[in-house]
């Protein structure tokens, strides 16, 4: 069942696969996000103990919250990639400093 998941070349591809309805404007908007999310559900559970009916199962379920969860939100406020975690640019966080007696 890994193996199909992995072999699919498209996020369509996988709703497809997965049976599960999508909102193609999601897609659009946030495409990377919905997948990396969807990754991240996943990695909670431990699929090498599951047999290919309950891979399937949590595969469509973590998919489905992935797409849920950006539906009504932008990439940045659900913060699911990495670069939406960190400082940008030269920007030193309040926090960061101490005060330097000489």
């Amino acid at each position: 069942m890994l193996d199909q998941l992995y072999a699919l070349s498209s996020a369509e591809d996988l709703f497809a696969f997965l049976d599960l309805p999508f909102d193609q404007a999601v897609l659009n908007r946030a495409r990377l996000h919905v997948m990396k999310r969807m990754g991240q559900y996943l990695a909670e559970t431990d699929l090498d103990q599951l047999d290919d009916a309950a891979v399937r199962a949590a595969a469509r379920d973590a998919l489905q919250k992935a797409h849920a969860d950006f539906e009504n939100s932008t990439p940045r406020a659900q913060k699911a990639l990495k670069i939406y975690t960190q400082p940008r640019g030269n920007v030193v966080p309040m926090e960061g400093l101490r005060l330097s007696v000489q």
